[in-house]
């Protein structure tokens, strides 16, 4: 089986990609099921204290569980929304997917990160990233929309891998967070003084930047190197 890409722009051609070259579909909605089923059901009762944040304000977890909510559908449908067979085979389904990431995942769930990041429990340099993280996701993702509005397909695919890269780095904190707690662990009563807040408020700090900036990088990284190479295989 084959799959034959979709020209990013007029006059752009692209050869039939076998399936095996796209190894990395199953392994992700693996990973985005898993991390659901774990992440969710805390927050599915509607119990505050059931919340793996504390609250810091009447309105915090309300806000909390609306971004939650529209950052599950956001990471659905862009699990979906990068699956090239869909894209290829049902374009008007991955059109429409589309259209429920933006305005029902990212956007809302952007907006809604922006407020609680401003007022989570983890110190200023989680929250500092944390705003700026949801202000990128935002701003990708509408250039990303409007981009496909204006039918610049090429930029559009840019800008929504960026998105992307955004959407999923909740993952990717997780597992920062989870190396960050094996290597402080044993430096908290000379680093940290036996203080247990300082030390999670290190952590925060460290996986909230790294949990977004390195698959940005990574992004980055990729879309420049793609461009490298269509550069080098195009005729002088």
């Amino acid at each position: 089986m084959t799959t034959t890409e979709t020209p990013s722009s007029p006059g752009e051609t692209r050869r039939a990609t076998p399936w095996w070259r796209r190894p990395w579909m199953f392994p992700l909605g693996l990973l985005v099921t898993v991390f659901l089923v774990y992440s969710l059901p805390p927050y599915l009762g509607l119990d505050p204290a059931q919340s793996r944040i504390p609250a810091t304000a009447s309105w915090y977890y309300p806000v909390l569980v609306t971004h939650i909510g529209f950052a599950t559908i956001a990471m659905v449908t862009c699990a979906l929304q990068i699956w090239p067979w869909l894209r290829q085979k049902h374009p008007v389904v991955h059109r429409r997917t589309g259209r429920v990431y933006v305005f029902a995942g990212a956007i809302p769930a952007s907006i809604a990160g922006f407020a609680i990041a401003l007022a989570a429990p983890f110190g200023p340099v989680g929250a500092v990233s944390n705003v700026l993280l949801a202000t990128l996701w935002f701003g990708c993702t509408v250039q990303g929309y409007r981009m496909a509005r204006a039918r610049r397909f090429g930029d559009h695919r840019r800008w929504m891998i960026r998105s992307f890269a955004l959407c999923m780095s909740i993952i990717s904190n997780r597992v920062w967070g989870v190396v960050c707690a094996l290597v402080f662990a044993p430096q908290l009563d000379t680093t940290f003084g036996g203080s247990e807040v300082a030390m999670g408020q290190a952590i925060a700090g460290i996986t909230t930047w790294a949990g977004w900036v390195v698959p940005l990088l990574v992004a980055q990284w990729w879309l420049e190197r793609g461009r490298g190479r269509r550069r080098a295989t195009s005729p002088a």
